[in-house]
């Protein structure tokens, strides 16, 4: 399944309480219960002003579906094409 990175931009971001990450996180459980088992939320990165999201999804619709669903901001989608680590240097890990 196609994997995503979800930029949400929410001033304050990093400003927020246990508890307002708390209801973000119930809203967003909420709404991908509702969606069904097409979408998966893998995990969030909190910054200054924005709010990074991995999602495994079909497509961009998907996305964009849960975000509105949700009432979260989706300001920018980007699908992954590629992974990279430290390990990717090491000449054995790179396929032939």
């Amino acid at each position: 399944m196609p994997k995503f990175v979800i930029e949400r931009e929410i001033p304050n971001a990093g400003k927020l309480s246990a508890d307002e990450l708390q209801q973000i996180s119930a809203k967003s459980c909420s709404v991908l219960r509702d969606m069904g088992p097409s979408i998966q939320w893998v995990e969030s990165y909190v910054t200054a002003n924005k709010i990074f999201c991995i999602y495994n999804a079909p497509s961009e619709k998907e996305i964009r579906e849960h975000a509105e669903r949700g009432g979260f901001p989706a300001n920018a989608i980007h699908q992954v094409t590629g992974r990279i680590d430290p390990t990717t240097s090491e000449v054995s890990a790179v396929p032939a």
